[in-house]
């Protein structure tokens, strides 16, 4: 088909994207009825119209980045577009590009049955040794699915037959109508750069993070179903790159738990007390800021930048080493929310953050409990609100569900780049609880103590950069939010039935000597704060990590079931017995009582330091021989064992 005029490049090339857009579309549908027996009975629950806009985010991210070179060769502002063999082989290229990717949608649909899931990435690693077998399988799978050979062949068919021609003969016979020519052409591709990127991102917004294959999770109800608003270009595109968990082999497979298990058994015989469940995640608040945490430094004259906080940890229970399982933001939800560390890549951006998920909310809500999220950025930001979903939470409330037009203090909410500021969604989140159903689960991810470093403008004299470091301001103004959250929380009725969880996402902006050590750059601030005076108020000789959270909170309320959680309940673990484990950069860092060991991927120690007296780390003592530290290394071994055991084959819940 042939389209005349100058303007004929920009349409054929949004009308053969369009052909595009229905192939992928069609494979969805084949998709869904190919596996119709594992989908059929969640349809019902199924939002189609949410569904649909999901599919076509993900859709134009895989289609731009795979016609991204069919586009600028088709728009180039150059005559020579016009030449035959030019167009002949733009067209060969579009066709052999999207009809290669129809065919890795129709065969992952007869894969899914296998996993589940789209494939990604991984599956290259998996079969890279089984080439020979796999090729077996293959050709048995495409003769007895010979209907999708069919459907491939017909809209690959459609697409050489259905292709739009640019036809453009203009003649450029003077000097105007070259430059009109010309500058038209040229400001054609530069309007449609910047689309191209704002569609492979899956928004133009500097608030969202590029979309992986989790946020998927945030349009369906289910992990399985996330399948259907995924396509397999796009799974396979945003895995490239990402390290495959690979699962050692220290121990014989049915063995390792024994030594190491993340299965909780549920305590029949605990109290069962439904409090509420607050959980703040603090962004940035690194344990350096904290004057409670550092008494003695600076010869004890030290105050740090969180006063609020400081008081509140004076009544509640606190610990002498607290760790972050992270080092990103991405990492500080599943950990503290699921009990999942960050091992090798960020969960949130690995293939099995498709898994079936538990969480605090999933288990709660077992348990009576109603559940809610709360973060002021972008709904769909960094992929939280994909994750709260996935884990089981009823509602999410972001950006776009604060009035903007309601601030507590009559100027603009947002911070006019990232979020709306701390004190004013702390307030809204605050009201907010006192609409919900008790016993209620909620979680706030804070915001401001964040890039660009800003205040809002009534508190630029009040928190300032007095020391050089522009996070310490925005420390102080989200603690001052904070106290101003618990100023308007006490007045209310379910303030007093509930325990909050205060935790550090990561660290960030450090400056001393011990918080840029190994041990320093995953120090966070970390405490249960419970009014009710249940959890007795006391400084700890002991260890806490994020994933330590929902065991704690769970074994806290009386839960009385099953689960999968890698932390500890540190309500029942005696001092000696609390550890933490993170990952740095190719290396496991595991702590427990004196010791801090390193080990390699493949199992080999690093470092060992007795952390609590060697706090800058100087003195590796990994040519003594100790059997305390060989015990470490094969809890440490069986931990990560039963990490990616779980991980790659789907373990990561209790069916119930």
């Amino acid at each position: 088909m042939k389209i005349k005029g100058l303007k004929s490049y920009i349409l054929c090339v949004a009308a053969n994207i369009l052909l595009v857009y229905i192939g992928y579309q069609i494979c969805r549908i084949e998709y869904l009825l190919d596996n119709y027996a594992v989908f059929r009975d969640n349809l019902n629950d199924l939002n189609f119209s949410t569904a649909l806009k999901g599919s076509l985010f993900f859709d134009t991210s895989a289609i731009v980045y795979t016609n991204l070179i069919y586009i600028i060769l088709s728009l180039l502002p150059f005559r020579f577009r016009e030449n035959f063999m030019y167009q002949t082989i733009t067209k060969l290229y579009y066709v052999i590009v999207n009809g290669l990717c129809f065919f890795a949608n129709m065969a992952d649909s007869v894969y899914f049955v296998y996993t589940n899931r789209r494939t990604t990435c991984s599956v290259f690693a998996e079969f890279s040794n089984d080439m020979d077998k796999t090729g077996g399988i293959l050709f048995s799978e495409i003769v007895s699915h010979w209907y999708l050979i069919i459907l491939l062949a017909a809209m690959i068919f459609g697409l050489w037959k259905l292709y739009f021609i640019p036809n453009d003969k203009t003649i450029l016979e003077n000097i105007s109508q070259k430059i009109k020519y010309y500058t038209i052409s040229l400001l054609t591709l530069a309007l449609v750069i910047p689309l191209c990127i704002g569609g492979a991102r899956g928004g133009f917004s500097t608030a969202i993070r590029p979309i992986t294959i989790s946020n998927a999770n945030q349009y369906v109800n289910r992990p399985t179903e996330a399948s259907l608003i995924l396509n397999t270009p796009f799974a396979i595109l945003r895995t490239i790159g990402k390290k495959n968990f690979k699962v050692p082999t220290f121990f014989p497979e049915d063995e390792v738990e024994k030594i190491f298990s993340p299965l909780h058994k549920a305590d029949q015989t605990k109290e069962i007390d439904k409090k509420n469940v607050v959980v703040f995640i603090l962004e940035s608040f690194s344990r350096e800021f904290c004057g409670f945490y550092n008494k003695t430094l600076d010869n004890g004259t030290y105050k740090g930048f969180t006063p609020f906080l400081d008081s509140l940890m004076e009544h509640s229970l606190t610990f002498d080493y607290t760790f972050a399982n992270g080092r990103k933001s991405i990492d500080g939800m599943p950990s503290s929310l699921s009990s999942i560390p960050y091992f090798v890549e960020p969960f949130f951006l690995t293939p099995y953050s498709l898994n079936k998920l538990s969480g605090l909310a999933r288990e709660l809500k077992n348990f009576g409990y109603y559940s809610a999220f709360f973060h002021g950025a972008q709904n769909g930001s960094m992929g939280f609100q994909a994750f709260a979903v996935s884990t089981g939470y009823d509602n999410y409330f972001g950006r776009e569900d604060f009035d903007l037009d309601t601030r507590f203090d009559g100027e603009k909410a947002f911070d006019g780049t990232w979020s709306i500021w701390d004190e004013d969604f702390l307030q809204y989140y605050a009201v907010k609880m006192s609409e919900f159903p008790q016993p209620f689960l909620t979680s706030v991810f804070t915001a401001s103590s964040h890039h660009p470093f800003k205040v809002p403008e009534k508190y630029s004299n009040i928190f300032v950069d007095k020391d050089q470091n522009p996070l310490h301001k925005c420390v102080l103004y989200s603690d001052n939010a904070l106290r101003n959250f618990f100023n308007t929380a006490k007045k209310t009725d379910w303030f007093k039935n509930t325990i909050f969880v205060f935790t550090a996402d990561h660290t960030n902006q450090l400056e001393r000597d011990f918080s840029l050590t190994d041990l320093g750059l995953y120090s966070i601030t970390f405490f249960i704060y419970d009014p009710s005076g249940k959890i007795q108020p006391e400084l700890r000789h002991a260890i806490a990590q994020q994933i330590d959270i929902m065991p704690t909170v769970l074994s806290y309320v009386g839960y009385d079931k099953d689960y999968i959680a890698f932390g500890d309940d540190l309500l029942s673990m005696p001092d000696d017995k609390t550890r933490a484990v993170n990952y740095n950069n190719g290396l496991y860092q595991y702590f427990k009582g004196d010791y801090m060991i390193q080990m390699t991927e493949d199992g080999n120690l690093k470092s060992v330091y007795k952390f609590k007296q060697d706090s800058l780390l100087r003195n590796n003592l990994i040519k003594e021989k100790n059997p305390q530290v060989d015990i470490l290394q094969t809890e440490l071994k069986a931990l990560v064992q039963s990490y990616m055991q779980r991980m790659t084959q789907d373990q990561l819940t209790i069916e119930k």
